[in-house]
């Protein structure tokens, strides 16, 4: 059974290591971390109820950067949910936050883009692509990829 399991698990471990990661918020979210300015990579959505951040943890230089999402649902004490992005275990190597875009469709909820880094350790350079995440404020579930 365990080797059954230990196959699977190197099966999967490349998807899973390709593909973002929504992760409840931990010391990564501190305020501390939102990078400066803060009027630069901080914005609202939906009258305020949503907020995104880049939080910039200095290290590992190789995933410093990761999203912050305060957003609806709200628990028993009016809090909104607090949920991170973040890459391959850590953050990214880079996110454009000025580069943000929004959209919203009724059916689907809030879509985001914005452009990260990941760091390929085979040729120790950033490599580009899109962070591309969906948030279904009702629900507060938040589907993320990379495009």
């Amino acid at each position: 059974m365990f080797r059954l399991f230990a196959a699977l698990s190197l099966l999967a471990s490349p998807v899973l290591a390709n593909s973002p990661q929504v992760m409840d918020c931990e010391w990564q979210s501190s305020a501390a971390n939102i990078a400066e300015p803060w009027e630069e990579n901080t914005r609202t959505f939906s009258k305020g109820k949503t907020r995104l951040a880049l939080l910039d943890t200095t290290e590992p230089a190789a995933g410093w950067a990761y999203m912050l999402v305060l957003s609806p649902p709200y628990d028993e004490l009016g809090l909104r949910q607090c949920k991170l992005i973040g890459f391959n275990g850590m953050g990214f190597a880079g996110m454009e936050f000025t580069q943000l875009s929004s959209s919203y469709d009724p059916s689907r909820g809030l879509m985001f883009t914005v452009p990260v880094a990941t760091y390929d350790f085979d040729t120790h350079q950033p490599v580009w692509s899109t962070l591309w995440f969906q948030l279904n404020q009702a629900t507060g579930v938040i589907d993320a990829q990379m495009r």
